[in-house]
């Protein structure tokens, strides 16, 4: 049972990186088009105040914040088409139908029942307008449970097919038959049940802020102490995109999220000062900052015959972090040999937020120095106290050093560069750790070239037949498999570059970084598998 439920949430996991992954492009995009309209800019660079480029600004901007009021249809989509175990694009455009037969079945119902709010504004009373349509405000939650609802329904009847004259009526379109019924019984119940959940849910929210920094150390902590269960954004998402992250009126429209919250924000000029929700996407300091100290840390205690390669090592994964934010090649370099270092790197994590809020920093950090740059130079330090946010990112610089060296010299800790002699200096897995020495290192490297990668990966992991979906994440390559023991962790970190390889019951996924998507394509050509993103 609890096999089955691991695997459920992996799988759910996985289909939440589909919206939440495209969201920040539009944050990106936004804070770009507020950089025409920026009244500070525009009087550093003057030529920027005109019609055409302002307007482009305001067009940009407007377009995009516009995808803030409509996350339940794009989160229902994507969790959808993530879920889906064929026929992904007629999937999504299943959920697309029933979303629109659940939002206006709900409102017939609210209507016949009489509870509709009738009064100028809907602010407070618990109901929104959604395509135009009042009913209950749901939220991103109504696109997750139309997602998983829609992906059941579409996976379980999507083969059933009819002869003669019905025909016409299987498949696809029977698990669209299928799936009417069911969203509106679903919307006339969640009419009685949601208040109650979203009475919780508040009360959650209430209760996170209400343990002040306390919260936000468990939430900075717990989110980093996931990233070997793949789990971690189920940490964070619902605090970027939900009422758990706050909820603030901007230009005169309610947010939800504290992503939503400065994204609006942003556009708005009228907003001095950034809410204080922007603390729960505030998660770039161990990126930016206290991973590199780490990196520093580990360079400087290794054998001095072993510091060439080590230093080859640490710095593409040390730029890939601070540039981009992706953090797994540092951390799996001492989360499996030295898993103490991997519980301070959490507590760090969270005590950077408790830190950051005591300071008042409102900057936006949810990742690298690219976005941190893009988000934050053109906003003002009033608006978000920025530099503060660099201070504090130096301090932790040099606490994570301070902290990894002592420990590392003190416990004697393997960490790259430090292995016993005749050890390979490279990024260890959990399995090799225990037993790299036993295997056969004689094995040639991996045939250059996509196809030759592909098939390396493949026989790596038990084989075509082994494999039974293949997905991939920002960083991870996510794979299920039928025999989890065939899995070669000691070939896919020797000879096919990843950094981290993780097992959980037939869950398998393989760390490469920013190439995840390459890969994933090579092993989908390889395996004669179409790539549905």
């Amino acid at each position: 049972m609890k096999a089955k439920m691991m695997e459920g949430m992996q799988r759910f996991s996985k289909a939440m990186f589909i919206p939440v992954l495209i969201l920040p492009i539009a944050g990106i995009l936004i804070a770009f088009g507020n950089l025409f309209t920026n009244a500070r800019l525009l009087e550093v660079i003057p030529f920027l105040d005109n019609p055409i480029t302002t307007g482009f600004g305001s067009i940009l901007t407007g377009s995009l914040v516009s995808i803030l009021g409509n996350l339940g249809l794009i989160f229902c989509v994507g969790i959808t088409v993530g879920l889906a175990n064929r026929d992904k694009a007629v999937a999504g455009f299943t959920a697309l139908l029933g979303y629109l037969v659940f939002v206006n079945a709900m409102n017939k119902f609210m209507e016949l029942s009489g509870v509709l709010f009738e009064g100028d504004s809907l602010q407070g009373s618990g109901q929104t307008l959604v395509l135009g349509v009042q009913i209950l405000d749901m939220g991103v939650f109504l696109g997750i449970i139309l997602g998983i609802v829609t992906a059941i329904v579409f996976n379980k009847f999507a083969d059933k097919e009819f002869k003669g004259a019905f025909q016409i009526y299987g498949g696809s379109r029977f698990a669209f038959i299928v799936l009417i019924p069911v969203v509106v019984l679903l919307s006339i119940a969640l009419t009685f049940i949601w208040p109650f959940f979203q009475s919780g849910i508040n009360s959650l929210g209430t209760l996170i802020n209400h343990s002040g920094n306390f919260g936000l150390f468990l939430y900075g902590a717990l989110e980093r102490l996931l990233i070997p269960t793949g789990l971690h954004h189920l940490i964070y998402t619902p605090f970027l995109y939900t009422s758990l992250g706050g909820a603030v009126e901007v230009g005169g429209q309610l947010f939800e999220g504290a992503r939503n919250i400065y994204y609006a924000e942003i556009a708005d000029p009228a907003v001095k000062v950034l809410s204080e929700s922007v603390i729960w996407d505030a998660r770039g300091i161990s990126k930016m900052f206290g991973l590199l100290g780490a990196c520093l840390a580990m360079y400087h205690t290794a054998k001095p015959e072993n510091k060439g390669k080590v230093k080859a090592i640490l710095i593409p994964a040390a730029v890939t972090s601070f540039i981009a934010g992706v953090t797994e090649p540092i951390e799996f370099s001492f989360m499996f040999v030295a898993p103490l270092l991997f519980v301070v790197h959490a507590g760090l994590s969270g005590l950077s937020f408790v830190v950051l809020n005591l300071f008042d920093v409102r900057a936006i950090g949810p990742n690298g120095m690219i976005d941190f740059l893009l988000f934050n130079l053109p906003l003002g330090i009033e608006k978000t106290s920025w530099p503060m946010y660099i201070v504090v990112g130096l301090m932790f610089f040099v606490a994570y050093y301070v902290i990894f060296r002592f420990l590392i010299t003190k416990f004697k800790f393997k960490t790259i560069g430090r292995e016993d002699v005749g050890s390979e200096t490279k990024l260890y897995s959990k399995q090799e750790y225990k037993d790299s020495k036993g295997k056969d290192k004689t094995q040639s490297p991996a045939v250059q070239g996509d196809d030759g990668l592909a098939g390396v990966i493949v026989n790596a992991l038990g084989g075509a037949d082994n494999i039974q979906t293949v997905t991939n994440c920002y960083t991870r390559l996510r794979l299920t498999v039928d025999k989890p023991e065939l899995v070669d962790e000691a070939v896919l970190k020797g000879q096919t570059g990843a950094n981290g390889v993780i097992i959980k019951d037939k869950n398998v996924q393989v760390v490469y970084g920013l190439q995840v998507t390459s890969v994933r394509k090579a092993v989908d050509n390889y395996l004669g598998l179409e790539t549905n993103e």
